[in-house]
């Protein structure tokens, strides 16, 4: 495995051979493109206009030793330590998931319930936050808001915290296991509560790529077959007390339980309003409820 010259094209086709068999055609233009950027700073245009161009050797050894990382199924994002969500640029590692398009329609959902709430100082607690990706994105966004956000992983924590230092996002970040019978006592009382848990069955891991199963954090991904809305109903108990009258609860869903989910939600009496909302794959995401009061 050696690259023919340091000349752009060679390094594509490099990147094309060895990753043929990894990423379908649109995938391997897609991460070849945003390793360029990363490390060159290229362009799609710059890929095209300067092919023949003599690249220096070490910008050269820093695209092999990328591809074979990917050539691992390594996700690109783990790779060069970083990915977009929302506009907003996050430090990502093995430790916290790599933030999914389908989380930032939650984000903007929110955002466009909040659209005439701009100048309110709205409290808003993220349950599960992982790299930070939607208490950030929502504090960039509601600059008056109080956000605070909690994870079970320490090592999560420290990713967010850098994230938020990184956004310029003054963020109140708590290690928690929301699970626990004692966690509400760290709890205050919320306009927002949003969480994005784990909410993935274990026997649904076959039917997922290496890519996922093999590198991002567990914890983060699966619950068990015999209670896959654990998360779900903890939280919907949790806003008996920490969800102001009036106030918002969001979820990010796993499609197969969504029904069930809001069933939950409605047996609790808690709510005036519970909906279920589709993401833009037609797929049933998202539960939006409104506390009564």
């Amino acid at each position: 495995m050696r690259i023919a010259s340091n000349k752009l094209q060679d390094i594509l086709a490099f990147y094309t051979s060895e990753l043929s068999s990894v990423y379908d055609p649109g995938e391997l233009t897609a991460v070849s493109q945003q390793a360029l950027k990363h490390y060159l700073g290229f362009s799609p245009t710059d890929i095209i206009t300067r092919k023949n161009e003599n690249l220096n050797q070490s910008d050269v050894l820093k695209l092999y030793d990328c591809c074979l990382d990917l050539k691992k199924n390594k996700p690109l994002q783990y790779i060069l330590g970083e990915t977009f969500f929302y506009g907003l640029c996050f430090k990502v590692n093995s430790s916290v998931l790599i933030p999914r398009p389908e989380t930032e329609e939650l984000v903007e959902l929110i955002l466009n319930d909040c659209k005439d709430l701009n100048e309110t100082t709205l409290d808003i607690l993220d349950i599960g936050t992982g790299s930070g990706c939607i208490s950030i994105s929502l504090k960039k966004n509601l600059p008056n808001a109080n956000v605070s956000a909690v994870d079970v992983s320490q090592e999560a924590l420290v990713v967010a915290q850098e994230n938020s230092q990184l956004n310029k996002t003054p963020i109140l970040f708590s290690c928690t296991d929301i699970l626990k019978p004692d966690a509400e006592y760290s709890l205050d009382t919320y306009d927002i509560i949003v969480s994005n848990p784990p909410y993935i069955a274990k026997n649904e891991a076959a039917q997922m790529h290496e890519r996922v199963k093999n590198n991002e954090p567990l914890i983060a991904l699966f619950v068990e077959n015999n209670d896959a809305t654990i998360f779900y109903k903890r939280i919907i108990e949790i806003t008996h007390k920490h969800l102001n009258p009036g106030g918002k609860l969001y979820f990010e869903l796993n499609p197969l339980f969504a029904d069930e989910i809001k069933t939950i939600a409605q047996n609790n009496n808690l709510f005036s309003e519970i909906k279920l909302i589709n993401d833009l794959s037609g797929n049933t995401r998202f539960l939006k409820a409104i506390k009564h009061g």
